[in-house]
This record gives structure tokens, sequence and C-alpha cells, in this order.
């Protein structure tokens, strides 16, 4: 596998992006994982980097960006953080890897059995973690389909926020840089949600949080 450079990221599209990661998840699901030269790559990147993707993940330990979608050295900026909450930060790590550094698609990407969700979902509060997690409970009440048990034991419940929490940060990525809308609307990056499931190590991206334009 070649380590990119501005031609071959030039040369990616925001939906080629897609499916370089779906490609990517496919292989590390069937352990068909691309022997790569990582030296080589960290070598050839010394002098720069161009990589194709931004993605917003959890700091869980099982979800590695890199493993997951099956990349190398270079390819990726991976964005991780308990519960793959946005701030100002980290908009502004994407606005870097795509208005400077040539990233053509944005993906948050949350997961299954996730320990900020339910920590969110018990209404824990505990130090710095109280402040973090109170970012994720709007998605805690804009679950109403379950009625009771709507805590952590409740892995439906569970399921359901950590779907909601991906899909109203997509929103709020939109909404929060006007630079990132404006790429999105030129259709010069594009923009997806999804969920990666710890179980299977399959990856499933929301159709209607995709935000693919052709570009102007």
């Amino acid at each position: 596998m070649k380590t990119l450079n501005k031609e071959s990221q030039n040369a990616i599209t925001p939906l080629m992006a897609i499916s370089l990661l779906k490609e990517g998840n496919s292989r590390f699901v069937n352990n068909l994982k691309i022997n790569r030269n990582l030296l080589q790559q960290a070598n050839e990147t010394s002098d720069g980097q161009h990589p194709f993707a931004v993605i917003l993940s959890c700091i869980d330990s099982r979800t590695s960006a890199e493993l997951i979608f099956d990349q190398g050295l270079g390819d990726i900026f991976s964005i991780r953080i308990a519960g793959n909450i946005l701030n100002e930060d980290i908009l502004g790590s994407m606005e870097f890897g795509c208005k400077l550094a040539g990233a053509k698609i944005i993906v948050v990407l949350g997961h299954t059995k996730c320990g900020a969700i339910q920590g969110a979902c018990d209404h824990v509060e505990l130090g710095n973690i109280t402040s973090l997690l109170t970012k994720i409970r709007p998605a805690v009440n804009d679950e109403t389909t379950v009625k009771e048990n709507r805590n952590s034991k409740n892995e439906e419940f569970v399921e359901k926020v950590s779907t909601i929490n991906v899909k109203r940060t997509v929103k709020a990525v939109v909404e929060r840089s006007p630079i990132l809308k404006e790429m999105i609307e030129e259709g010069s990056i594009g923009i997806v949600g999804g969920i990666y499931d710890v179980t299977t190590g399959l990856v499933t991206f929301y159709d209607d949080t995709t935000k693919i334009n052709t570009p102007k």
C-alpha cells in the first residue's frame, strides 16, 4: 500500500474516501489486513502528511481508528475523546485537517458498549468527568422511546443514546464550523456518522448523516 502524497490525496473525492474506509473495515473484519512497511511509511511521511480522513472517535482502547479501518501511517487524522464529544478544540482540529491539510471526509464514530454513554445514562458525577458527560446528556434526553430502566443496565437504551449522540455531533460540526459547512456545501469534503460494534468489528455508517455534495 503506497503512502499518500499530495497528488494521491488530491485525487481522492469524499465519496472515494468513504469507500476506502469501508473497504478497510471489511478487511479488518475478515482478518485480511494489508501488509504495510510502517517504518518505510514513517520515513516517507517525515517531511509532510497528506491524510484523506479526519475521524472523531472515543478513547476506548478497543476503537483505534487506524486498526478498525486498516489504515497506515499518514492516512488519517485520529481525534479521540471519551464519548466522541465535540468542543472548540476538536472543531479546530477538524478545520486544520480539512482546510489546511487536505482531508476529504470527516467521520464521527461512536461504538457499542461505550462507558461514557453509560455514565451519562447513569447521571454519573465525578470530578472533571461530570463536565464531559454533560455534553452527552442531550442525547440521553432526546431518547424518548425507552420509558423504563433508562440506565446503563439497559443495553438497548445505551445503544440508542449512542446513535443519537453520533447524529447530534455530526449536526453540531456543520452548525458550529462555518469553514467546514462551506467546504461540505461546495463538495470539497463530506461528513458521515457511524457506529463501531466492539463485538464484531463492523462499522455501520448512518445514511441519514451522510453529507456529500457534487463539487461546484
